[in-house]
């Protein structure tokens, strides 16, 4: 079976002082809204780089994003196999 989807993800970045949010989400294929939140802290001793706290909560939201994946996959693979599955990151 060959196919293509296109699948959008939805990203919002806050930033506010020195603590920046991140959240990512999407929808799956099958209609199951999923969501990722990030989240970065510049030390007061740092210089003021607003890409890289972006960066950090943005990698953050999409690594928790990720894992909710993968463990969606894991219960629809268990629900087929009718055990407990588990996907390593």
């Amino acid at each position: 079976m060959n196919e293509t989807h296109t699948i959008t993800l939805n990203l919002q970045v806050v930033e506010a002082g020195a603590k920046t949010t991140a959240d990512v989400g999407f929808t799956t294929p099958g209609g199951q809204a999923l969501h990722g939140h990030g989240t970065a802290r510049r030390h007061p001793d740092d210089p003021e780089v607003p890409q890289i706290g972006d960066e950090i909560a943005i990698a953050r939201a999409l690594f928790e994003l990720a894992h909710k994946l993968l463990d969606n996959a894991a219960n629809d693979i268990g629900e087929r196999l009718h055990r407990r599955v588990h996907l390593p990151a």
